[in-house]
């Protein structure tokens, strides 16, 4: 409020003075007293000094009104002239004073908890503080803990024991074994040369009869191709047999070997080596007795060609003409299972071949139905059960894997339904598929040892330890 509000107050406070003033009723005018009206007269005056004497404190009153007023209108114009003073001299808002407030009373309490810690440190032999009772927590947690630590120490060490830590124990002792034994194994290798008794030579032995296997297999096929397409059933139960013969002796020498046999390991070697040829010269024999026995039979006798293998033809163009002629390393119906045309794919063309058959306009196998894997002791083969619906046709598709390094690549991207089935393959057969959004163990987990689809898998409990 500034001069000129206050001056406007002052006439406004003395307009109303005038105001009630002229409002206040009028003295009667005195009349000339008669001789026989003394006692009136003096009693009029006295009337008069008594209304003009109430009249003075209602004066007051209003004086004191006024009064108030004005030195009400005087301490807010103060108040006001203050306020503007100490805002032009300080020129700082209210939120810096209150920052200012926080800060010290920040500085205060930060001083105070000093204080209160420096007195808590320099009082000593106080047993009933947090900070006493907090030693005591954590020591008696130390102590249980170290006592935790030597009693699962002495169950370690106590024998008998069949908890979780002696399976770690055992299975720990089982691949120091293994190691060891390879060490031992890859020592004595270059240390005893000519030696025919070793593990080199039954690794030579090996290595001989899978060549050879390997070797007849190949002649058998050229055989059955130029024969005329020979049913695959018989070389099916050849694999099958000389499979399980391998199995079997690999599965006897190495109970041999744990029992520290090595003389009879060979003998048994060679046994089951001999009854294995035995066996195959035997399939050959017959083989060989019914290939002449069809020779001899009229032309009449010959089987028809299957009703598929028109769409088989077809397929094989359609792939040969995106492809070329590379891509694919054989193709037949198989007879065994309804007549469903077959691929045997190279390995390399495994991608592009099955992208063909999944996108390709005339093709469109847009459903897969299957994959599974297959361990040939030389390799591994994977097959792809494929159908379309649109045109209701099946394929079955085949590709060879190294067995040293098995790695296929994934399909998944192109059917989402092989997510589980590929896992499944590399749970059981150890073949990576590449690309696989998630490949990972699902039927026995990350820790599981070996591969049980495998011929030469040995079950971690058979392992001695």
């Amino acid at each position: 409020m500034g001069r000129r509000d206050i001056e406007v107050l002052k006439r406004m406070a003395e307009e109303n003075a005038r105001k009630r003033a002229k409002n206040k009723p009028a003295a009667e005018p005195k009349e000339p007293l008669t001789e026989d009206e003394p006692a009136l007269s003096q009693g009029r005056t006295a009337s008069l000094e008594s209304q003009k004497s109430a009249a003075e404190p209602n004066a007051n009153t209003e004086d004191l009104v006024k009064k108030k007023a004005a030195a009400a209108a005087k301490a807010k114009a103060a108040a006001l002239a203050k306020q503007k003073r100490m805002t032009e001299e300080e020129g700082s808002s209210t939120s810096d004073d209150l920052a200012k407030k926080k800060a010290a009373a920040a500085a205060k309490a930060k001083a105070a908890a000093l204080a209160k810690q420096k007195r808590m440190t320099e009082e000593e032999g106080s047993s009933s503080t947090t900070d006493d009772l907090a030693k005591k927590k954590a020591a008696a947690a130390a102590k249980a803990k170290a006592a935790a630590l030597a009693k699962q120490k002495r169950m370690t060490e106590e024998e008998g024991s069949s908890t979780s830590d002696d399976l770690a124990k055992k299975k720990a002792a089982a691949a120091a074994k293994a190691k060891a034994a390879a060490l031992a194994k890859q020592k004595r290798m270059t240390e005893e040369e000519g030696s025919s008794s070793t593990t080199d030579d039954l690794a030579k032995k090996k290595a001989a009869a899978a060549a050879k296997a390997k070797a007849a297999a190949l002649a058998k096929q050229k055989r059955m191709t130029e024969e005329g397409g020979e049913n695959s059933s018989d070389d099916l139960a050849k694999k099958k047999a000389a499979a399980a013969a391998k199995a079997k002796a690999a599965a006897l020498a190495k109970q041999k070997r744990d029992s520290g046999e090595p003389a009879d390991l060979d003998k048994e070697k060679a046994k089951a080596i001999a009854a294995a040829k035995a066996k195959a010269a035997a399939a050959a024999k017959a083989k060989q007795k019914g290939a002449d026995t069809k020779a001899a039979e009229p032309a009449a006798d010959i089987a028809l060609p299957s009703p598929n293998q028109p769409i088989l033809d077809t397929y094989k163009a359609i792939i040969e003409g995106e492809l070329g002629n590379d891509s694919l390393e054989d193709s037949y119906i198989n007879k065994l299972s309804k007549d469903v045309p077959t691929l045997i794919v190279k390995r390399e063309s495994y991608l592009p071949l099955v992208t063909c058959l999944r996108n390709h306009p005339k093709l469109r196998f847009d459903y897969l139905s299957e994959i599974h894997g297959t361990d040939f002791l030389e390799h591994f083969e994977v097959y792809l059960y494929l159908q379309s619906l649109l045109f209701k046709r099946d394929v079955v598709v085949k590709v060879k894997v190294d067995r040293t390094h098995p790695e296929i690549e994934s399909v998944t991207p192109l059917w989402p339904g092989a997510n589980w089935a590929e896992s499944e393959a590399y749970d059981l057969l150890g073949i990576h598929f590449i690309g696989h959004p998630d490949l990972k163990r699902i039927l026995l987990g990350e820790e599981w040892q070996g591969y049980p689809l495998r011929k030469d898998y040995v079950q971690y409990d058979d392992v001695e330890v």
